[in-house]
C-alpha cells in the first residue's frame, strides 16, 4: 500500500510514501526506543522526574526514547511530519507520525512492567493510496505498539490487518456486554469529565463480566485488537496515546471511534473500542451518561 499526495503525476511520483517502508521504519524506531527504556528501567528509581501537570509525569527515559524514535523516522521518512508527546512537532502536509515514546509512564516509574512504545502514521484528507483511493478524512494508516516487558510487537496496516509478533490477530467474538471483559482508564489528570465517566463505570461493573484498569491506553487498545479484552473506553487522553491503537483495533475487525462521534479518529482523546458485535452496545452504555 502506498500513500501519495493528491497532486500532478510528477509530484506524486517524487513524493510517494511506501507504507511497507514506513512500517519497517516504525518497527525499527520502536525497538530502538524500547532498548533505551529497558536500560533505564534497571535503575528507574534514580530517574529525575518532572511534573508537566498533576499526575502527568515525564522522565529522562521518555525524552531519550522519543529522541531515538525521531532520529529514525527523520532519517527514514524525511517528508513526513512528526508530532511527539514530549517535544511537540509539526503536522506534515500529507501525513504525520504520532509518537508516544512511553505510554504508561507511571507504571514504568513504579517498576510495574506494563508500558509500551506507540507509533502511528496518520494520512491526511486528500492523500491518494496506491489503489487510487483518495482519503476523504484523516485516517490512521500504520500502527506499531511494542511492549518491551513481554517482547510483544503489535503492528497494523490500514485495510490489510493486524499482527502480534508476525501472527495475524482479530478482535474477540464475544456477542454481548454481559459476557464481555472491558478495559478502561480512570480520570487521572483531567477530572472535568468525572461526573460523566463514573456512572458509565458503575454500569459497566454491574453489567459485564469484569472491568480492568492496567494503566496503558496503547496496550488496552492492542489487547482489544488481539481479543484479550472485548472492549475498552477512556476519556481525557492525548492523540499519541490512541493513534496506533485505533488502527490496530480497526484492522483487526473491530470498531474504534471518538466517543462523541465528532472526529474521524479519536484525536480528542475520548475513545471507545470493541469487537464489532458489542461496539454499539458499549457506545450506547457510554453515551447514556454523557
Amino acid at each position: 500500500m502506498a500513500l501519495m499526495p493528491n497532486t500532478d503525476p510528477t509530484t506524486m511520483q517524487a513524493n510517494h510514501f511506501l507504507s511497507v517502508e514506513c512500517l519497517d521504519a516504525a518497527v525499527t524506531a520502536a525497538h530502538c526506543a524500547a532498548g533505551i527504556l529497558q536500560a533505564h528501567a534497571v535503575n528507574h528509581t534514580d530517574l529525575v522526574i518532572d511534573h508537566k501537570a498533576r499526575n502527568d509525569l515525564v522522565s529522562q527515559a521518555d525524552r531519550d526514547a522519543e529522541q531515538a524514535i525521531i532520529e529514525v523516522l527523520h532519517t527514514r521518512t524525511p517528508d513526513i511530519g512528526i508530532i511527539a508527546e514530549e517535544s511537540g512537532g509539526t503536522r506534515g502536509e500529507h501525513a504525520t507520525w504520532y509518537i508516544d515514546p512511553l505510554d504508561g509512564t507511571t507504571n514504568f516509574l513504579s517498576g510495574i512492567p506494563h508500558y509500551a512504545v506507540s507509533i502511528a502514521l496518520i494520512g491526511h484528507a486528500g492523500c491518494v493510496l496506491d489503489s487510487g483511493h483518495a482519503l476523504v478524512q484523516d485516517t490512521p494508516l500504520i500502527g506499531v505498539i511494542y511492549d518491551p516487558s513481554r517482547q510483544e510487537l503489535f503492528s497494523a496496516l490500514h485495510g490489510i490487518g493486524t499482527w502480534l509478533n508476525g501472527r495475524r490477530v482479530q478482535c474477540s467474538a464475544v456477542r454481548s456486554l454481559a459476557d464481555a471483559v472491558l478495559a478502561t482508564g480512570f480520570p487521572f489528570r483531567d477530572f472535568s469529565f468525572e461526573q460523566q465517566y463514573m456512572p458509565a463505570l458503575h454500569e459497566a461493573i454491574a453489567t459485564t463480566r469484569g472491568v480492568r484498569r492496567m494503566g496503558s491506553a496503547a496496550l488496552d487498545l492492542a489487547w482489544t485488537a488481539c481479543g484479550r479484552y472485548d472492549g475498552y473506553w477512556e476519556m481525557g487522553l492525548s492523540p499519541w496515546d490512541v493513534a496506533a491503537g485505533t488502527l490496530l483495533v480497526r484492522a483487526a475487525g473491530g470498531v474504534c471511534e471518538d466517543i462523541h462521534h465528532r472526529q474521524p479518529w479519536p484525536i480528542g482523546g475520548d475513545v471507545y473500542a470493541a469487537n464489532a458485535h458489542i461496539a454499539t452496545a458499549l457506545d450506547t452504555l457510554i453515551a447514556t451518561h454523557l
